[in-house]
């Protein structure tokens, strides 16, 4: 893929086309390592040849500065630096990648681009039980190129707070009765459960959390079994399920197909909680039947939404 084509980047109606296949589009591309990286091609806007940038004083570590986008001015980074590869080339690298996430635009530099790969979740491994050297702490999974090549999946999410800082949990309102609310949510970044976290415990809101969409499902199952042989309403135990878009082994909207579709979960709802926040990413939530979706991370916009239907899923 040349660092000035755009053409490999698939339109919206074509990508939402991927709701509850369980596949996921990864860029390709290289930091001038040995290691192949990857990047969901749903945070990828563009990607472009390494522009002009504009530097500025007292810029985090890693952001090398700014650049002005079509009336928009934002931070461009370097990701060798930002994830302290020792082994990376000198320079800024020949390509640009314009990611939105977290509702955030950002410049990625990369040595260079390569291109796009359609894999399945199921082959989506967290990076636990492989070697992945220096860059471990930002790679969210792993997953391998027919060729056996492993490919190294980034956690933006890990980069976004190490780069910028960790975004606080501003006041959440507590629930206003004296009712036990229970949330089941399911996150493989960990930066995303500490503040899923955060936020339920502010709203005096208990929890359980799994770490992908497959062991997330393994559990609901496994509740839902328990609740029909004990003859007991499963709503008892959980009243919403949270779910992020991106996990490996399963994802977030493979995930709430399986809700859906099991009438044990009935009258329990589903909200979609994704750092990827287009609105390509919205209709492939609602595609799948998600009853909200909260772009990552907005503490006062999550707890505004999981409220009411918390309420109203005790109620019933």
């Amino acid at each position: 893929m040349k660092s000035e084509d755009n053409s490999m980047l698939e339109s919206v109606d074509a990508r939402t086309q991927l709701a509850g296949s369980n596949l996921m589009e990864i860029l390709l591309f290289s930091l001038g390592t040995r290691e192949t990286f990857g990047i969901n091609v749903f945070k990828v806007r563009e990607v472009s040849k390494t522009p002009k940038i504009t530097k500025t004083p007292n810029m985090p570590a890693g952001v090398e500065g700014l650049i002005s986008l079509r009336g928009n001015v934002i931070p461009v980074l370097s990701l060798a630096r930002s994830m302290e590869l020792s082994d990376a080339p000198g320079g800024l690298g020949g390509s640009m990648m314009v990611t939105e996430y977290s509702k955030r635009i950002l410049g990625f530099l990369v040595h260079d681009v390569d291109r796009i790969i359609r894999v399945d979740w199921s082959k989506v491994r967290a990076p636990d039980s492989v070697v992945t050297g220096g860059s471990h702490r930002f790679i969210t999974s792993i997953t391998e190129l027919p060729n056996g090549k492993l490919v190294s999946i980034l956690d933006v999410e890990q980069i976004l707070a190490d780069t910028f800082g960790d975004v606080p949990v501003t006041e959440v309102e507590r629930l206003g009765d004296d009712a036990e609310y229970n949330v089941f949510f399911a996150d493989d970044s960990a930066v995303a459960r500490k503040k899923i976290a955060e936020v339920l415990d502010k709203m005096g809101v208990k929890h359980k959390h799994a770490l992908n969409g497959l062991e997330a499902w393994t559990r609901l199952a496994g509740m839902a079994a328990h609740a029909q042989q004990t003859k007991k309403d499963l709503r008892d135990e959980v009243q919403l399920i949270l779910v992020d878009a991106e996990m490996p082994e399963m994802d977030g909207y493979v995930l709430t197909k399986n809700i859906k579709s099991d009438a044990r979960f009935n009258g329990i709802p589903v909200v979609m909680h994704s750092s990827l926040s287009s609105e390509a990413n919205h209709a492939m939530g609602k595609r799948v039947g998600v009853d909200a979706y909260v772009a990552k991370f907005d503490a006062g916009m999550l707890s505004d939404t999981l409220r009411p239907l918390l309420m109203k899923s005790h109620r019933n």
